[in-house]
């Protein structure tokens, strides 16, 4: 499994996020902003927006550990 932790989602660099229809923001931990890249479950979650062609919102992706404290 692919994945990628930054200490912050405004930390990944913008060439570095190939999910067109998701932000970082949106996947990052809501309490911390905290963010773990899954890239093969975001490259899935793409592929479905894409086959549905309509949004998908995306409520919880990850929580860090110190937010589930």
């Amino acid at each position: 499994m692919t994945t990628t932790f930054h200490r912050h989602w405004r930390d990944v660099p913008e060439s570095a996020w190939r999910w067109s229809n998701f932000s970082p923001a949106e996947i990052a931990c809501r309490g911390t902003g905290k963010l773990l890249i899954n890239a093969p479950a975001l490259d899935k979650l793409q592929a479905l927006r894409d086959r549905l062609g309509k949004p998908l919102i995306v409520r919880s992706a990850y929580r860090s550990p110190e937010h589930n404290q």
